[in-house]
């Protein structure tokens, strides 16, 4: 007899986009109960969009403002969030974005020597 497969925590983005769509609120309504219940003015529906596309995770001050406004607890965010970490991140596939990184515009490849510090320094391209 084989023992089950463990299961993996649902995506933070699609679990977060789900939750929203749910409550039939928009990611500006979510943005706004969010900074209503947290007292912090600064959240936008941009953040929004871009944790529910995971090209952020929210923090643990977010996450638990997002299990007490979403209604989901705070365990599932935490384990979906620390998933989508150890996942790294996401990059956008649009038109013009399949097998680019690391090229400039017109596919001349990027410089990036180690500086004398450790650090990366870039050419700058001169037209």
């Amino acid at each position: 007899m084989t023992s089950p497969t463990p299961q993996r925590p649902t995506p933070l983005g699609p679990l977060l986009a789900r939750c929203r769509l749910v409550r039939g609120w928009s990611q500006q309504r979510t943005a706004a109960e969010l900074c209503a219940a947290a007292g912090v003015p600064t959240l936008s529906r941009h953040e929004v969009s871009r944790w529910e596309r995971q090209r952020r995770i929210p923090g643990g001050f977010w996450l638990g403002w997002l299990a007490v406004v979403l209604d989901v607890p705070l365990v599932v965010l935490a384990e979906a969030a620390a998933s989508a970490r150890r996942a790294g991140p996401t990059r956008a596939a649009g038109p013009g974005r399949a097998g680019t990184a690391g090229t400039r515009p017109g596919g001349r490849a990027r410089s990036t020597p180690t500086g004398p510090r450790g650090g990366t320094t870039r050419a700058v391209a001169t037209r």
